[in-house]
């Protein structure tokens, strides 16, 4: 597994087109997949009440042909969005436009993912990035979870795997050791309830 770097991501998203910043974004810092990322419209995204996004569909590429398909076995999910993604989605719409009837955010109607991940590959070479592919976002988002404390069902939720023994296979090696977890655990509790004094010398004065 490749996890890219803060400065990695911050390099390609400088690199990036204005038009593809938002694609780049949805991937690093809401987990979706290229396909997923690729494929989604204007109408998925809850700018105002719920400020998410419905992940309800991805487009692959097959013999030729772009197929708009349903996400992969328990992946259709709401993912919440940071303020700043709402805000460049929201620019991207006002600056650059949707695509067709259905509203894509991205080139074509529908978008290609492999065209995408062509033009992903030239931003990474101007940024000077090497060895990182769209999925690696991902993983980027997924580590960005876990160093935020998140537990393993809202990671899980978040990526839309089907259960959280995916999520543990793929990341419990990012994830804090049940050892250091017990103790700072038991730290806070005894901290919490333990006597200043006592804590201090070993006896209470009470």
């Amino acid at each position: 597994m490749v996890v890219p770097t803060l400065e990695d991501v911050s390099a390609i998203l400088a690199a990036a087109e204005l038009w593809m910043r938002p694609w780049v974004e949805l991937m690093a810092f809401a987990g979706l997949r290229i396909g997923e990322a690729t494929a989604v419209q204007a109408s998925d995204i809850d700018f105002l009440k719920g400020r998410r996004l419905h992940v309800q569909r991805q487009i692959q590429n097959h013999d030729g042909e772009r197929l708009v398909l349903p996400p992969k076995h328990g992946s259709e999910r709401y993912v919440v969005l940071p303020d700043q993604l709402l805000n460049s989605l929201a620019r991207h719409i006002e600056t650059i436009g949707v695509q067709g009837s259905e509203g894509w955010l991205f080139n074509g109607a529908p978008p290609s993912p492999n065209g995408l991940r062509r033009w992903f590959e030239k931003t990474c070479v101007r940024a000077g990035v090497t060895g990182i592919s769209p999925h690696d976002l991902r993983h980027f988002y997924a580590s960005s979870l876990i160093d935020a404390g998140c537990d393993v069902v809202t990671v899980q939720k978040a990526l839309g795997h089907s259960k959280a023994s995916t999520t543990l296979d793929i990341y419990a090696h990012l994830m804090p050791q049940a050892a250091d977890r017990t103790r700072k655990a038991a730290a806070a509790a005894m901290a919490a309830a333990a006597p200043a004094d006592y804590l201090r010398t070993g006896h209470s004065s009470k």
